[in-house]
């Protein structure tokens, strides 16, 4: 199970990899739009310098036509470093984009998948890591967590390296229920993450426990202060 983190933002990342098992980081065009006209490679890099070689970096390609996916792929490759993960969005275009960065040994993320046939394609063509869109498929009246589900049983079949990297999360509920579903890994924004660790129940069962500790060995004491 992996949990990784959509933003490039560099202070997000470096409190989420000091705290919590963070296995990557993911990004895409609108992921860029919301830290303004960043230098994109040197943002990149800051990235990669922060979560170091052993997570995992995906980043997008823009380009429309195949050709265009390829060299925006081999840009990527050439300014961030080459165990970048290419998200490629899985139409026609992306899956020849795939097929030829497949043939070169590069990582790749099929994204901006909406159905189960656009993912078993991606399987077909190799791609490293599946990125349905739970959310939008939810918004969409598709049942995410029955394409999910068929895709997991799809790669356990054929014995396949491809992992499920569920993305577009509103819930923690929506997390959830991707991993129930059959994902291995799954994207979200600090926000999702925000909200699952600071539920008010948390918090006041927290508080109950120092309380009911304090009054047996007095304010302030802690575990290891009884070793005084």
């Amino acid at each position: 199970m992996e949990f990784l983190l959509d933003t490039i933002h560099l202070d997000d990342i470096s409190k989420a990899i000091a705290t919590l098992p963070i296995a990557g980081v993911t990004s895409n065009p609108s992921i860029v739009k919301k830290e303004g006209p960043v230098p994109f490679f040197e943002q990149l890099r800051q990235v990669r310098q922060l979560i170091g070689p052993d997570r995992t970096l995906h980043a997008q390609v823009v380009g429309r036509t195949t050709d265009q996916m390829v060299r925006d792929a081999h840009t990527i490759l050439a300014e961030v470093d080459d165990t970048v993960y290419i998200k490629v969005p899985t139409n026609e275009a992306g899956l020849a984009a795939m097929k030829q960065l497949k043939s070169e040994g590069v990582h790749l993320t099929a994204t901006a998948i909406y159905s189960e046939f656009q993912g078993r394609l991606a399987i077909a063509a190799g791609a490293d890591y599946l990125a349905p869109y739970v959310n939008r498929m939810v918004n969409m009246n598709v049942d995410a967590y029955a394409v999910i589900g068929r895709l997991a049983d799809q790669i356990a079949r054929e014995h396949a390296s491809t992992k499920i990297l569920a993305a577009s999360f509103h819930t923690v509920q929506q997390v959830n229920d991707a991993f129930a579903a059959g994902a291995q890994a799954a994207t979200m924004g600090v926000d999702v993450l925000h909200t699952a660790l600071t539920n008010p129940a948390i918090s006041n069962a927290v508080d109950q426990f120092t309380e009911d500790w304090e009054s047996l060995y007095g304010a302030g004491e802690t575990v290891t202060s009884l070793l005084k």
